[in-house]
């Protein structure tokens, strides 16, 4: 599989790399781009200066132009966090998307979005202060309306960037369990 991973608010970290090797070596192409120009954060809010520096805008245009070389083979978009809601957006308007896998992130659904039967894994701290109860329902009934076929899996106790084991979030029970059922995922694609 050909998969686009995008990285947090925190930037293009050791945790973003280590992902896309444990993919690659379950046999998949990883591209990882650098949205954030090699700046990383150590702290969520010096990661969201970055990001409001940056701009939302810019953001998604970056992400478009990264992808874009590689979506006419036909794309799984993954993310964590900021970059979950990255690929969310891009998955949904590129009618080649094999797959979206989204860790510990959404974003909204764009009004008229629609896609036949993508398939979708959400993986999220439960409770997650940044995907509530409420937003989360919200969410897995629009992207069932949308076409999209989503699974949700929550995390009892785990942190919001859980995966990450340079961050006080992490769990790493709950980091193994994500990855296992996300490659089994990406295998079934």
């Amino acid at each position: 599989m050909n998969i686009m991973l995008f990285h947090s608010a925190y930037g293009l970290r050791p945790a973003v790399h280590e992902a896309a090797e444990r993919l690659r070596a379950a046999g998949h192409v990883v591209h990882v781009p650098d949205l954030y120009d090699g700046r990383t954060a150590d702290t969520l809010e010096e990661g969201m200066t970055i990001r409001d520096g940056i701009g939302n805008d810019e953001l998604l245009k970056r992400a478009i132009l990264a992808a874009a070389p590689h979506s006419d083979e036909g794309l799984v978009y993954a993310g964590f966090s900021l970059g979950g809601s990255l690929a969310q957006t891009l998955a949904l308007g590129d009618e080649k998307a094999r797959g979206l896998l989204l860790l510990h992130g959404t974003a909204d659904i764009a009004e008229g979005a629609s896609v036949d039967e993508l398939p979708v894994q959400l993986h999220v701290a439960d409770p997650d202060p940044f995907e509530t109860d409420d937003w989360l329902n919200t969410w897995y009934l629009r992207m069932g309306r949308i076409g999209a076929d989503a699974e949700v899996y929550r995390y009892p106790g785990a942190g919001h960037l859980y995966t990450d084991p340079e961050l006080p979030d992490y769990d790493a029970e709950a980091a193994e369990k994500s990855w296992a059922v996300a490659l089994g995922f990406l295998a079934s694609l």
